[in-house]
């Protein structure tokens, strides 16, 4: 396999997608701006003007894009891609998006005579670049195998979960977490700095012990630095959390830790930050305490 479509060139996609590139995919590309992927163009990527005429002749089509509504948009509405591939033909959703959206696209590809992934991914902007995302996969056994090669360029854990909805929910997972880590990440670095400590020390050494995680590895020092640029945006992660939310009350299960850390990113959209890093999420309670950050 080796022509593939990529819909979607914002913070990961574009990353992802050029990847793919110099791993010597032939690439037809599609995003609303089409100024994001001018850099692919320049790589060899060919542009299209919509999803549907993107497709073309290719073997698989990946998608990564904003919230399920874009999702809807992208396979479903005009110019979707369901009805322009041709049979065979690999989808592959790499947005973080609702678990019953990506059972709904599976059936719908199904009858189609399409194959369907969900796929979405968890390492970040630095990840993206360095192919070394984590990619949880829902979907049958021969087509992820069929896919693995491409999804190797993208990542280097590579896991098939279970059947369509299954990467979806495994990201619900991956986002909780990281939820409860960021918080802890923030109110830690608080606390160093009323404390008189110089934060990148802090975090020189309690990244290295028991508290070691990938957010204070890596968005702690752009804390510390006052770097707010996303490498995830805020208004992102408020959509995955409240997917993740809906879930759980779906499933009659209580997630109070979730919740509280829900409303504090609520907040920071409130002040206008949606824009920024989830590590923007100092910025709200730095904000609370009247620190200045």
């Amino acid at each position: 396999m080796k022509r593939i479509a990529w819909i979607g060139t914002g913070i990961m996609g574009r990353s992802m997608c050029l990847n793919l590139i110099e791993a010597g995919y032939e690439v037809s590309v599609y995003n609303r701006t089409r100024s994001k992927a001018a850099e692919l163009e320049k790589r060899g990527a060919v542009w299209y003007d919509s999803p549907a005429a993107a497709t073309g002749s290719a073997e698989a089509v990946f998608t990564i894009v904003g919230y399920p509504r874009d999702v809807e948009e992208v396979y479903f509405g005009e110019n979707g891609i369901l009805d322009a591939c041709d049979s065979g033909t690999v989808l592959v959703d790499m947005t973080t998006s609702e678990p019953s959206l990506a059972q709904r696209i599976a059936a719908a590809a199904s009858e189609r005579d399409l194959l369907a992934l969900d796929a979405p991914v968890s390492g970040g902007d630095v990840g993206a670049q360095n192919g070394s995302l984590a990619i949880m996969v829902g979907g049958d056994d021969d087509t992820f195998e069929r896919m693995l090669p491409a999804f190797q360029v993208l990542g280097e854990n590579v896991r098939l979960m279970g059947p369509a909805g299954a990467g979806q929910h495994t990201k619900m997972c991956n986002q909780t977490l990281v939820a409860g880590t960021m918080i802890g990440v923030v109110e830690s670095l608080l606390y160093a700095y009323r404390a008189g400590l110089d934060l990148d020390s802090v975090i020189g050494v309690i990244g290295t012990g028991a508290a070691s995680s990938f957010l204070i590895n890596n968005l702690g020092p752009r804390i510390a630095q006052g770097n707010y640029d996303p490498g995830f945006y805020i208004e992102h992660f408020v959509k995955d959390m409240g997917i993740a939310l809906a879930e759980a009350e779906r499933m009659n299960l209580s997630m109070p830790g979730l919740s509280l850390v829900h409303q504090f990113y609520l907040s920071a959209k409130a002040l206008g930050w949606e824009k920024l890093g989830t590590q923007g999420l100092y910025r709200v309670l730095a904000h609370m305490n009247g620190i200045d950050s």
